[in-house]
């Protein structure tokens, strides 16, 4: 396999999230070719320079590296396995990169697919949040072999501040399934925390604050609760987007034999989320349910109606295990 970082990068898949990645590639100076089902996705890329690819066959004869970025599992495997679609343009040192939030099973399964035209695969799920997406600064898990991993890690570097090299191909697909799944599962417990300290007078301003230094925060609450408080919800993510991912938790769940009380739980919750607002309702509107049964607004001045990242954009940094594990001072330290 060739070593050498790839040099032409094909991005597919231009929504929420893959337009704000693919714009951290353009902006830092790489060579992109882009393609979206609404070519006016593209529009701005374009406009800065990108190029467009009519297929995504044709998007991945053009690039060294194809990353896909797309809504579902089955949407991925439409665009790699379709006539003109992506397997038909690779070959021997090309790369594949699935950015989507998949299923295990599925991006090993293509991942054979992508091996036998003699291109490597790999995944690379994102944590972090579109607005860090924006920066170049949201973390990235990936899963495939190491040296496949290292020749697309100066593209992944641009893109992410923490890389995190997982396992083999499937192992990142497991660990953002349960990463989302925690968030999920936090905005559930904190939308009763907002309501329960709402009811019981509690400033919102000073309960934000008295929450983030306190054992009850959570990335989740220093996020999410600030749009709630602004009351534009708006995380440019959606409730049937949660139940798709809480959906590939419990199966991971399942197939282990793990029970899911908890999970099955948050599930409910935002089902009705989506019977009473719709399946494109903004997912902290989870928390709406409550307002209108309680009568309430949770709401506070001096909060944005969207999340901007404050770290200055930098090139980011693969983390090692041993990199993460916290040092607790022995008691009476």
């Amino acid at each position: 396999m060739d070593a050498s970082p790839p040099r032409i990068i094909g991005f597919i898949g231009l929504g929420n999230l893959g337009s704000k990645l693919a714009a951290t590639l353009l902006r830092n100076g790489s060579e992109l070719i882009v393609h979206d089902l609404d070519e006016a996705a593209a529009r701005p890329l374009l406009e800065g320079g990108a190029h467009w690819a009519m297929t995504p066959r044709e998007l991945a004869l053009r690039a060294d590296l194809i990353i896909t970025c797309l809504p579902s599992p089955a949407v991925s495997a439409q665009v790699l396995q379709q006539r003109e679609g992506v397997l038909e343009g690779l070959h021997a040192n090309k790369l594949w990169l699935e950015m989507s939030t998949t299923e295990a099973g599925e991006v090993r399964r293509l991942g054979e697919l992508v091996l036998r035209t003699g291109a490597r695969p790999l995944e690379a799920p994102v944590s972090g949040g579109c607005h860090r997406a924006a920066t170049g600064n949201i973390s990235i898990f990936v899963g495939g072999e190491r040296a496949v991993f290292e020749r697309a890690l100066p593209v992944l570097r641009i893109m992410g501040r923490r890389i995190i090299h997982v396992g083999p191909l499937g192992s990142a697909s497991v660990l953002k399934v349960v990463t989302n799944y925690l968030a999920f599962a936090h905005l559930a417990a904190l939308t009763e925390a907002w309501t329960v300290a709402l009811k019981a007078g509690m400033d919102p301003k000073t309960t934000y604050e008295a929450i983030k230094a306190s054992s009850g925060n959570s990335f989740v609450h220093e996020t999410e609760s600030q749009v709630i408080l602004n009351g534009s919800y708006d995380i440019n993510f959606t409730v049937d987007l949660a139940l798709k991912d809480i959906g590939l938790f419990l199966e991971v769940a399942r197939t282990h034999g793990v029970p899911t009380e908890l999970a099955d739980t948050v599930t409910e919750l935002f089902r009705d989320t989506q019977a009473r607002y719709g399946p494109r309702a903004l997912s902290p509107r989870i928390i709406q349910r409550l307002e209108d049964d309680c009568g309430i607004q949770v709401r506070a001045p001096g909060f944005p109606p969207q999340l901007l990242d404050q770290e200055p954009e930098q090139i980011g940094e693969e983390i090692l295990p041993a990199e993460t594990r916290y040092v607790f001072a022995p008691d009476g330290a």
